[in-house]
């Protein structure tokens, strides 16, 4: 019978130490045998392909609470332009898809894509420099500029005769961000003088902001005008203001051991015929649920 390399008989006369490493050795070229598996053209696939093909399903991490219209719970139904993504990536494996909706933070979607709990972390996750050291990031697929949301009283008061860009440029009052979110870590870059105060929750800084208890609460442009015009009332006390100068990137987070997924995530971005823009995401925001008995 033919043998290969790796399952070769060891001659009885070779030294005991030899033996050992050889029997080490046969064991990792099997190993590696297994590490890589065909295509349906016979190419062989890189591991994290194989794994995920092997395992049929390509499971996605994603923040617990909804966040629509990227990913929310609606007739028990897990929906939004995030989950459809996963699902279409997911297609073109030829896999299933799994959502591990277990992290309470985007931060802990990042570490459990780093830990490689989850194949893929896609959760309207902003790419930065500090989850870049542990997690590679894919091309942006929706690009949006920062913006504040201010307490109209308070702000007047700390800005006096400056105009509020004038004011942001050396800005020195409080400011509300999510805990474990990119903008405690954006806070820290763009508003060095701030004396930054976290909240478990959007709907916590926003609060916090309409009591005084922070002069402006810190996040993206589309959810400050979702907040806005959502709820127009707001307007009398509260005012938005948007940083065009600087820009948060959205992204699919991958496991750093994992360099063709991200290219196969890259080549997926790239072939998308449409691209994500603020205004599409505004207008795939789900209408408000009616309430029981609500005609």
């Amino acid at each position: 019978m033919a043998h290969t390399l790796h399952d070769k008989p060891v001659p009885d006369g070779t030294p005991p130490r030899r033996r050992a490493l050889l029997r080490v050795l046969g064991a990792a070229l099997a190993l590696a045998g297994t590490a890589a598996t065909a295509d349906t053209a016979g190419r062989r696939e890189a591991p994290e392909i194989a794994r995920i093909v092997q395992r049929g399903e390509l499971v996605v991490g994603m923040l617990r609470s909804d966040s629509p219209p990227f990913f929310y719970v609606r007739d028990e139904k897990l929906q939004g332009t995030d989950v459809d993504m996963a699902r279409e990536i997911a297609k073109e494996l030829g896999v299933k898809v799994r959502f591990d909706r277990t992290a309470s933070s985007f931060n802990e979607v990042v570490d459990k894509v780093s830990r490689n709990e989850v194949d893929l972390g896609i959760s309207k996750i902003s790419r930065t420099l500090a989850r870049s050291r542990a997690v590679l990031f894919s091309e942006p697929y929706l690009t949006l500029h920062h913006a504040l949301v201010l307490n109209r009283l308070e702000f007047a008061k700390l800005a006096r005769e400056r105009t509020p860009e004038q004011t942001m440029q050396d800005y020195t009052g409080t400011l509300g961000v999510i805990a474990q979110s990119s903008f405690g870590d954006f806070a820290q870059i763009n508003f060095p003088k701030a004396r930054v105060r976290e909240y478990p929750t959007w709907e916590g800084v926003v609060e916090a902001v309409q009591r005084g208890e922070v002069v402006a609460g810190y996040r993206d442009e589309f959810e400050v005008k979702r907040l806005l015009a959502e709820k127009p009332t707001l307007s009398l006390k509260l005012r938005s203001v948007t940083l065009k100068d600087r820009r948060d990137t959205i992204g699919v987070a991958i496991p750093a051991d994992a360099p063709t997924l991200r290219s196969f995530v890259d080549l997926y971005l790239e072939s998308r015929k449409t691209k994500l823009e603020i205004e599409d995401v505004l207008k795939a925001l789900p209408q408000p649920e009616k309430k029981t008995g609500q005609s």
